[in-house]
């Protein structure tokens, strides 16, 4: 689960938090979902420049911006760290960086120079947005309706190409000599002011904020850009072209019964007649087959971003009611969603008894006869296990957890079973597989050193193993990740204290020397940071 430093940030004194930033008002999707326009729209007679090519904003400029943008992500509470759900998105997500590279789309500079990561928020609303520097964010509520991998995925490829393309770039060079900074001001304070709309007189004023909400989404070129670019990754990287179709079609039907809010994906991306008619030429011209329909795991996955998106008990109860479970008319996907967000719900309401109840239907409902032929079944399986060892954990059987976990027989576990497994060492007596698990996480942050949620956990694991130094580096590592530089020079002095009162073990001058690098590198993020306001 989510572990991180909840701190809500400010913008001259208004709050600034995940729910303004993922339950926009129309202003902010402006800003965030790409457009940043802060000027009324070009009329014909004076065009824009050719797609795909800016040169009003440097790419370490658009960096810098995205940087500080998501920090104020970071810091929210509705900010989500879940194992398996980052799993589901970055497996679908990697792929399309892949081909987006082998079309010539993302270039060897782009893709060095941008932080390509993914943000989870904790929303129902259906929603997907790109923000400068190459990061992303995804609603909950995107991946909980969406009916295959290559709807999400679609979704994906289309947001990954308005960035490729440098779509964000091209609309912030519209605004002339406005710099980088300023646009940024201007996208904090346009957050602010979803939450408290009073604030916009002291934040942005006259035709400042008239020439903002004139722009309420990408241009027409723009979309259809994205669209193109997108449906070429999307089926180079292996995915069914019907899943740009299946999306297309779940907008369109919200479009045509009275967007409510739930769809702000509609606001900022408008599903044209055009676009749509574009779309299913493309896909008459590709010829390849639409694949298979019920996948169990995709349906357990969709469970799971809907549980985790309500914050109520009366949702959570809903949850644990849903008449498809014992349905003599639902699919096995649909049973094996049901039974998954049932489990998962009664986990939140702290009712582990009537947790293992459900769950032990469901592995009955996936016997090997259902499973037989169908799709991701090893993946559904898994997923299964996963979750017997989250029920075990919430039970505080923690030994069961563990050898849950073992049953899935990989030696070098996915970092889903890595977390897991290592969540429940912390909790179980001295065990020889800590130093194993200790190791896979310390390849873990080596291989992605943004993962904050990694380095929590192997801060824990050293603690518990007496590394006192090592552990609190890798606390200083995770602040570092979510871009908390505060909190880091905090972890990294306490670093530098502890070395200097304590005697040294072998290995732990290595360790000071690099805790004494990063609290020089983390000051000097600071200092531009200071230089920057």
């Amino acid at each position: 689960m989510a572990h991180h430093t909840a701190i809500n940030r400010s913008f001259n004194g208004t709050p600034i938090t995940l729910k303004n930033i993922f339950r926009p008002s129309q202003l902010m999707l402006v800003l965030l979902l790409g457009t940043l326009g802060l000027q009324p729209a070009r009329t014909q007679t004076n065009a824009l420049p050719s797609l795909g090519n800016s040169e009003g904003i440097s790419l370490s400029a658009e960096r810098k911006l995205g940087d500080r943008i998501a920090r104020e992500l970071y810091r929210d509470p509705d900010y989500l760290e879940d194992p398996v759900l980052d799993e589901y998105i970055q497996r679908l997500w990697m792929p399309l960086i892949k081909a987006a590279a082998a079309r010539g789309e993302l270039s060897p500079d782009l893709q060095e120079r941008f932080a390509w990561r993914i943000l989870l928020g904790r929303d129902r609303t259906v929603n997907a947005f790109a923000l400068p520097g190459g990061y992303l964010g995804v609603h909950l509520g995107l991946v909980a309706v969406v009916s295959s991998n290559d709807e999400l995925a679609s979704v994906l490829a289309h947001e990954l190409s308005h960035v490729t393309q440098r779509h964000i770039a091209r609309s912030m060079d519209e605004q002339g000599k406005m710099t980088p900074l300023v646009i940024g001001s201007m996208i904090l304070g346009a957050l602010a002011i979803s939450k408290n709309p009073q604030a916009a007189q002291g934040l942005i004023v006259g035709g400042q904020a008239a020439a903002i909400q004139s722009q309420l989404s990408y241009s027409r070129d723009m979309e259809r850009e994205a669209d193109r670019v997108g449906f070429g990754v999307l089926t180079d990287a292996g995915y069914d072209a019907q899943g740009f179709v299946g999306m297309f079609a779940k907008l369109q039907q919200a479009a045509g019964v009275n967007d409510n809010g739930a769809f702000p994906y509609l606001r900022s991306h408008p599903l044209t007649t055009e676009r749509i008619a574009d779309m299913q030429a493309r896909l008459q011209l590709n010829s390849s087959p639409s694949r298979v329909p019920t996948d169990l795991a995709q349906a357990m996955l969709a469970a799971r971003a809907r549980v985790m998106s309500q914050n109520s008990v009366e949702a959570l109860r809903a949850w644990t009611q849903d008449s498809k479970a014992t349905s003599a008319q639902a699919t096995p996907a649909q049973k094996a969603g049901a039974l998954y967000a049932a489990t998962l719900a009664h986990l939140q309401l702290r009712d582990t008894a009537a947790a293992e109840r459900t769950w032990q239907a469901l592995s009955q409902l996936l016997s090997p006869s259902v499973l037989q032929g169908l799709p991701q079944a090893t993946e559904a399986k898994r997923l299964v296990t996963l979750l017997q060892a989250e029920v075990a954990t919430k039970q505080e059987r923690f030994g069961v957890a563990l050898q849950v976990l073992q049953t899935l027989g990989s030696k070098t576990p996915q970092r889903p079973e890595l977390l897991a497994t290592a969540q429940a060492l912390l909790r179980l007596p001295a065990h020889p597989l800590r130093a194993d698990i200790t190791r896979q996480l310390r390849e873990q942050v080596t291989q992605a050193p943004h993962d904050g949620q990694a380095w929590d956990t192997l801060a824990s694991m050293l603690a518990l193993q007496g590394q006192t130094l090592a552990s609190l580096r890798a606390e200083g590592e995770a602040q570092m990740a979510r871009m908390d530089w505060s909190g880091a020079v905090d972890r990294f002095r306490a670093a530098q204290d502890w070395a200097k009162n304590n005697r040294l073990q072998p290995g732990d001058h290595i360790e000071a020397s690099i805790v004494d690098t990063r609290l020089r590198q983390v000051q000097s993020q600071i200092r531009e940071m200071q230089t920057e306001r």
